[in-house]
């Protein structure tokens, strides 16, 4: 009974902005389904995932996932039953462009893609649009993908088009998920497609791409679409906060902070401070690159010029977060070149907070108030949407959920210190609408507030005791 009364006594009661965007997410590839029909190409992900011995849990493919491309009705009964203010998803980039290029444009993809808008409006429920979510069309693939120069002038032309085409009633978007994410599994260790193993460089070089092709589509939009759309752009970024293992101790405390700039600091330091990396992961990386006998850093230098297109690219800082963990200062490998071995730290579990399915991931609520301070200092105080937030439960639905609504509970309500008690800009919250394909872990976990049977042809979808819980907390926060 001591430990209830003294969460309760940690709990802060109060309330959000009346504006505040209450909202629920997914990701095209997780959810649609529809992979090859009415003349979507395959992305990546499709590739991937039909590829015997992808290593994903139970053969998992996102050839039909939620079904959700023919099922649209049944999602927008979803999100007005929920009564939520926004809904964050994304598009498909080959649905809407097969090949990746705009010549081979497929308006069946559009008009879905403007069902479902036109489906939000209608429910004054705000479309939160992420124009590309780690789904690029194989065809881009096949020509080089991300390691690529030229990919920055075609990702921007793919964002120009989705602006002018939805941009009369989307107003607001991400250009991109989780660009770490991409760089360093898809390029780096290879776990994600495309699957490449180039620890040492093409991390680095598919970043400086990322960086520059969400810098161009920026300002394309501000250039030809904000005078008369009103919106705002920027970019999704995941980051879990860490704590340094031994806090009287200063090389910890500055691993601790290398640890956030190769992680956050690497997207967010160019784009909303200076149009550079951080000098700690410039420096860390040069001595690295020097050790190894190499002429210059194996992380690539912005010229002047790119420096000024990139900063200050982002109206608001979208953050996807998960979990906390504890950082020590260690000397990494010199001999193997390797983003992971320049970090010169190593991660470990909070071992007091509680466990979740996925190891490595232990729900530690206060590191969302920690990160969202954080956040506050370091970028200049700037809007903060909270993108992605979520645990995962065991897949049967009848599971006891009590341990996701705590989650949710605890979470929300640290994201409410940092807006009430420290005066943190947070402008907005989602968690995910259901159960979905969840990439790597295909889907032995659950993710969302509603459950969907997946050895059903009709994907039924059910609300979990959280959707309840959520729509509560929605209700009494507004």
């Amino acid at each position: 009974m001591s430990a209830i009364i003294r969460f309760l006594q940690m709990y802060h009661y109060g309330n959000f902005s009346e504006d505040f965007l209450w909202g629920v997410s997914s990701s095209a590839y997780q959810i649609e389904g529809g992979w090859n029909v009415d003349g979507k190409g395959p992305s990546v992900w499709d590739t991937f995932t039909q590829r015997p011995g992808s290593g994903i849990p139970e053969d998992g493919v996102g050839n039909i996932a939620c079904d959700s491309y023919n099922r649209l009705d049944e999602d927008l009964y979803m999100l007005r039953a929920m009564n939520v203010k926004s809904y964050r998803f994304s598009l498909s980039w080959s649905r809407i462009f097969p090949n990746g290029r705009r010549a081979s444009l497929n308006q069946k993809g559009v008009d879905y893609y403007n069902r479902l808008i036109n489906g939000l409006l209608a429910l004054k429920i705000t479309p939160m649009v992420t124009i590309y979510h780690w789904d690029l069309p194989q065809a881009l693939q096949d020509e080089g993908g991300w390691e690529k120069a030229e990919m920055i002038d075609i990702f921007n032309d793919y964002c120009d088009f989705c602006f002018a085409t939805f941009g009369d009633r989307v107003k607001f978007w991400m250009t991109m998920n989780d660009p770490q994410g991409i760089a360093w599994l898809g390029y780096g260790t290879g776990k994600i497609p495309p699957n490449i193993k180039k620890p040492g460089t093409a991390p680095y070089q598919v970043a400086h791409n990322l960086i520059k092709a969400h810098a161009t589509a920026y300002h394309t939009y501000d250039d030809k679409y904000r005078s008369s759309q009103k919106g705002v752009v920027s970019i999704a970024l995941n980051a879990e906060w860490v704590e340094p293992k031994d806090i009287t101790v200063p090389r910890e405390i500055t691993a601790a902070d290398r640890a956030m700039q190769f992680q956050v600091g690497w997207f967010a330091h160019p784009i909303f401070k200076n149009g550079d990396y951080p000098e700690a992961m410039k420096a860390q990386v040069l001595v690295k690159s020097e050790l190894q006998g190499l002429s210059e850093s194996r992380l690539p230098s912005f010229t002047e010029e790119e420096k000024n297109l990139i900063k200050g690219t982002a109206d608001m800082f979208c953050v996807n977060h998960y979990t906390t963990r504890i950082v020590t200062h260690i000397t990494g490998d010199i001999t193997t070149a390797s983003y992971q071995n320049d970090w010169d730290y190593s991660e470990e579990e909070i071992v007091d907070q509680p466990t979740t399915p996925i190891g490595f991931t232990r729900a530690v609520s206060f590191g969302i108030r920690r990160l969202l301070n954080w956040i506050k200092e370091e970028y200049g105080d700037p809007d903060i949407y909270v993108t992605e937030n979520s645990v995962s439960t065991p897949r049967d639905w009848a599971w006891d959920e009590i341990d996701r609504v705590f989650f949710h509970k605890t979470y929300i309500d640290e994201a409410l210190k940092a807006y009430e008690l420290d005066g943190v800009k947070v402008k907005g919250y989602a968690t995910y609408l259901m159960d979905s394909f969840q990439f790597l872990y295909g889907y032995i976990f659950g993710f969302g507030l509603h459950h969907v049977d997946f050895n059903n042809p009709n994907r039924p979808r059910s609300p979990k005791f959280s959707a309840h819980a959520y729509y509560n907390i929605v209700d009494n926060y507004s």
